[in-house]
């Protein structure tokens, strides 16, 4: 007995290790383009995998699939870990619920439905009803809906779809009251509302790209138009366009009684310029309010014929203000809410005051005002989280707010306004316990002294000895923040022992402007410095060593992982960069990317081309160098970020790298960056990331 249960430890190691050995990757052919960049010469052998719709491309990607599935295939625990996802994936999950007109509309989904469908009921106590399913556009969920566009008084509503994950987006309108569908139909919108103004409403979009450039072409010329519901798109009216700055982009947006349209001009994802145009009056030209592009502005609400613009403008942290937009220079600006020393996140309006979300040390707080900015009171919430969104109306004192953190699934609040009382509305049940689970915020110095904050999630009892497997996860960048939020396939790691951190870096939103600012350009290295404290933070406290921690981060985030694999690749056991932006030389000559030079600068100027070479994930990986484990994520119908940073980082790190460890690429196909992924393929995607972390951080499934 004891010689076969020997031999089955011998069988079963070998089974395993199978996995790690003996991996060959595809060769992919190198060509020989080199770029100049101010006298510097850039190899870029790879640069045929940015044209990726051709053959040569497609044969590349089957192979890295093949070879990536195959290595998934022998995970012994893969398909364990995949029929436990699906069944604590499958518990209702409710938005929160939003009024226009009479109606109330929600999206619910059931549990396992690819995608979450659209409800509407008349008042709260009438019952609900389907109004738009999107599982009905598509057999496999890849058509997904992407925005939805309530008519003012509710009688249509406005929805774009977008198909397997692209940016692109087609707008179509339906009657509310009888879920009729209307004959409307309008394609090639991006980065676009639905703004309503009567019979019709103003939207944004771009000229037809020529075909086989559709996921890869610079995004240029957007141009606002409106459309008169019944009528054809080649008939919509052009309402504004640029024809001297053919990068900048344009949103546009109404006012509740439809007597304005504000319209939003930017250049990057940093700083707004802000007009209007008074619809009251035919032909009325469109008038500047504030410049760009140094601040953000937002419209929150308007007041006969001023307007309530929450903005940066000298407040760090943001401040609501009331402009007169005949006199809009900000020393006639009346303050309403002056900066505190929480981030202002957003102002709505509900009742006869003003609810603010502000955020705190990475943490959601609701404050309520009167409309004349004073004080009122706090609304109190379970604890440290995250308000995923507040919707009120003017004159209804009737709100939904949802709450979430680690260890607290989404939650929708019902609010009275009046009476300042909150009570739950839609909560989930599921198999998980909050109380069996630590969740803390930890403070650390990265590497020029800066406090930098952490949050860390594990189970409680956790014995501090170096063993423990962990995730540090980031993003720093943009002005995003990250905040705490619940993952139920996060569940699964931390049932089973691990450890979830989440760093507030640098280049993000969470302690205001001046932080997203000193992660930005040449201060963008500041940013992996203070994942890399992360990392060597919970290696010094013994929550975890080198070999038990895995990296983990998508899109800027991506970068993120790439930066720091590649700077510091003995300090990590995993990096998951996903749909990650790679190739910090060319990534502006695609799509949207130019949009992304506030953050980053580009490579078309000396300046910025000095700090870019430094950091660029592909272009610092070097021959030799045993890199960590890594399974990249990208997808086919990825239009913001394009597909070859990751193919050509992958191609450049499976030649250079030297070691055991196997760095493979899974290549989705019929997705996107990833909104509005169908929840088979969330399932399917979460059971090959947490089998290839559990599995090369030596961790048992329980």
């Amino acid at each position: 007995m004891k010689k076969i249960y020997s031999l089955l430890i011998i069988l079963g190691l070998f089974t395993m290790a199978g996995c790690k050995q003996n991996i060959t990757y595809p060769v992919a052919k190198k060509g020989d383009v080199t770029d100049n960049y101010f006298g510097t010469k850039i190899a870029d052998p790879y640069r045929w995998m940015e044209n990726d719709t051709t053959k040569e491309v497609a044969d590349w990607v089957k192979a890295e699939n093949d070879l990536t599935f195959s290595y998934l295939s022998k995970i012994p625990f893969r398909d364990q870990i995949k029929e436990k996802l699906t069944k604590i994936w499958n518990y209702p999950k409710y938005s929160v619920p939003f009024k226009e007109g009479p109606w109330y509309f929600y999206f619910r989904n059931d549990g396992l439905q690819n995608q979450a469908v659209l409800y509407v009921r008349q008042g709260l106590d009438s019952p609900p009803a389907a109004l738009l399913d999107p599982n009905k556009l598509s057999a496999d969920g890849t058509v997904a809906l992407a925005d939805i566009s309530a008519s003012h008084g509710g009688k249509y509503l406005a929805y774009t779809i977008s198909r397997s994950g692209s940016d692109w987006n087609e707008i179509h309108v339906l009657e509310i009251a009888t879920g009729k569908l209307l004959p409307d139909s309008i394609t090639w919108v991006k980065f676009s509302g639905m703004a309503w103004q009567g019979d019709g409403f103003y939207y944004s979009r771009f000229d037809a790209p020529a075909a086989g450039q559709e996921l890869t072409t610079q995004n240029k010329n957007h141009k606002v138009y409106f459309h008169k519901l019944g009528t054809l798109q080649g008939e919509d009216k052009l309402i504004y366009e640029n024809k001297k700055e053919a990068k900048r982009n344009y949103t546009a947006a109404t006012s509740e009684d439809e007597h304005f349209l504000y319209l939003y001009e930017s250049e990057t994802t940093d700083g707004v310029a802000l007009y209007y145009k008074d619809l009251t009056k035919k032909d009325a030209p469109f008038k500047l309010i504030a410049p760009g592009f140094d601040y953000e502005y937002s419209v929150v609400e308007n007041l006969a014929n001023k307007f309530f613009v929450v903005t940066n403008y000298k407040a760090s942290k943001r401040k609501l203000v009331l402009i007169d937009p005949e006199n809009p220079a900000p020393d006639n600006w009346k303050t309403i809410i002056p900066e505190r020393d929480e981030v202002l996140e957003s102002v709505q309006m509900a009742g006869d005051r003003f609810i603010s979300t502000y955020m705190q040390n990475a943490s959601s707080k609701l404050f309520v005002y009167s409309i004349n900015g004073k004080f009122l009171n706090e609304i109190e919430l379970p604890g440290i989280g995250t308000v995923t969104g507040f919707s009120g109306k003017k004159g209804d004192f009737t709100a939904f707010y949802g709450f979430t953190s680690f260890a607290y699934p989404t939650t929708v609040v019902k609010y009275n306004v009046g009476a300042n009382k909150s009570d739950i509305y839609t909560q989930p049940f599921i198999h998980f316990n909050p109380a069996d689970y630590e969740v803390k915020q930890v403070k650390y110095s990265s590497k020029d002294k800066t406090t930098i904050s952490m949050f860390l999630i594990y189970k409680k009892g956790l014995e501090l000895n170096g063993k423990n497997p962990t995730l540090l996860y980031g993003y720093g960048g943009f002005n995003i923040s990250m905040t705490p939020s619940f993952s139920i396939s996060r569940v699964l790691f931390l049932e089973n022992g691990g450890v979830y951190a989440v760093a507030n870096l640098r280049g993000g939103g969470e302690y205001g402007e001046d932080w997203h600012k000193a992660g930005t350009k040449e201060r963008k290295q500041n940013v992996f410095d203070d994942f890399i404290a992360a990392a060597e933070y919970l290696i010094s406290e013994k929550y975890t060593s080198s070999e038990k921690l895995a990296i983990m981060g998508g899109s800027n985030g991506g970068l993120l992982v790439g930066a720091c694999m590649t700077q510091r690749p003995e300090l990590f056991k995993v990096a998951i960069p996903q749909v990650g932006v790679m190739d910090m030389l060319r990534y502006h000559k695609f799509t949207i990317g130019h949009a992304w030079a506030g953050d980053y600068g580009t490579s078309d100027s000396a300046a910025d081309f000095s700090y870019l070479i430094k950091y660029s994930p592909l272009h610092n990986l070097k021959k030799g160098v045993a890199y960590p484990a890594t399974l990249a994520f990208t997808a086919d119908h990825d239009d913001r970020v394009v597909p070859a940073h990751t193919f050509k980082f992958m191609a450049t790190l499976q030649e250079d790298h030297s070691g055991p460890n196997p760095v493979l690429v899974r290549i989705d196909t019929k997705s996107g960056h990833g909104a509005g992924k169908p929840t088979s393929k969330l399932i399917e995607e979460a059971a090959d990331l947490w089998s290839f972390i559990f599995y090369n951080l030596g961790m048992k499934v329980k």
